[in-house]
């Protein structure tokens, strides 16, 4: 019999999984709230995921510029998945709607995205985060 540890567990579904982004509501069928939480700190401090927000880990690799940890994708993708997960309706921003009508030449950043719902949540990493701007 192979037994497996809760941290080995949660590795195995976070490499196989397809998603950059992971809430502590993925891994409850494997364990409560408090022990996942521990496990996910953990990799955290081993720096195998990276944390964008309360209760938000990401995937991360090495930078191929200054050798660092940093997340697997862009920080405006990843914080567009954490809020779809989260359950936040996304759309487009003034900007990007003025952009794509033609009636502005200055691309976008990125750096707001637009939403929906009122949303108090702070995402970001190392300093940078993303602004969210209210959307009707």
């Amino acid at each position: 019999m192979i037994l497996k540890t809760l941290n080995s567990k949660i590795k195995y579904r976070i490499r196989r999984s397809k998603n950059s982004v992971f809430v502590l509501g993925d891994f409850f069928d494997l364990s409560d709230r408090d022990q996942v939480g521990r496990v996910l700190r953990e990799l955290v401090k081993t720096k195998e995921l990276a944390k964008i927000g309360l209760g938000l880990y990401v995937k991360t690799r090495v930078s191929s510029i200054n050798g660092k940890i940093i997340p697997e994708k862009p920080l405006t993708d990843l914080a567009r998945e954490a809020l779809v997960k989260i359950g936040v309706s996304i759309a487009p921003t003034a900007f990007e709607k003025a952009y794509n009508l033609g009636k502005s030449t200055q691309v976008p950043t990125g750096r707001v995205i637009g939403v929906r719902e009122r949303i108090s949540r702070k995402i970001g990493y190392d300093g940078i985060f993303i602004a969210f701007e209210h959307v009707t």
